[in-house]
């Protein structure tokens, strides 16, 4: 590693160094969550601090995930700038994708009772049959969707259940919805609150709270 690493790193023993280093190469270049048991750095309190400083260093976070598992995200504010400069390179079909998956995998297991109200990644799958819904965007499109989603890490296919007769592949939201900052989770419930029952009292409520923060903030 090289400056600011170097400096930030400077007044840890050379163990020490070595166990924050091996932490955010795990945090940073893993697709799923590391554990605590594994790294000396995510247990420690004060080594997962000088972690948390390393990674601030480019614009990244430490993220909890569930219990004794941790990984890497974009602050909000870096996330927010990024998305500002075109940094959200997803099409419309794309969005569209995610909307159903989410809907399928996360909405109606969560109305259910069957997964918590902050977790996002699944194991209840949007099958062949409910991706049905996007064939008026085109199959081919949306089969190039599902190919680009699952390679950026954002789904994960899985294997349809046998009991639908159905061919194909089936998906759940991948490994980079770990990623997500508390903040960011909470801004994905509400945009998926506003894509699948636009038209009810909790989606007014979000549309009201929005519009009272940006008076606030166009008050100062």
């Amino acid at each position: 590693m090289s400056d600011p690493f170097e400096s930030t790193l400077s007044s840890l023993s050379e163990s020490n160094r070595a166990d924050v280093v091996a932490a955010w190469a795990a945090v940073e270049t893993q697709s799923e969550p590391a554990s605590e048991m594994s790294l000396r750095a995510l247990r420690d309190v004060t080594l997962r601090a000088k972690l948390d400083e390393l990674l601030a260093i480019s614009g990244r976070t430490l993220i909890r995930v569930g219990n004794g598992r941790w990984t890497s995200g974009y602050r909000d504010d870096i996330a927010a700038e990024l998305v500002s400069e075109g940094g959200d390179h997803l099409t419309d079909v794309d969005r569209a994708v995610l909307v159903v998956v989410l809907i399928y995998s996360v909405a109606i297991p969560r109305s259910q009772g069957a997964l918590a109200r902050d977790e996002w990644v699944s194991t209840h799958p949007t099958t062949p049959v409910d991706l049905k819904e996007l064939n008026q965007l085109g199959k081919g499109a949306v089969q190039e969707s599902l190919t680009r989603l699952h390679a950026a890490g954002l789904l994960r296919r899985v294997t349809t259940p046998k009991h639908l007769g159905v061919s194909g592949a089936s998906y759940v939201p991948g490994p980079q919805f770990h990623r997500l900052t508390p903040a960011a989770r909470a801004r994905l419930q509400d945009e998926l609150i506003l894509a699948a029952g636009p038209e009810t009292a909790l989606a007014d409520a979000i549309r009201l709270r929005r519009n009272h923060s940006q008076n606030s903030e166009g008050d100062r």
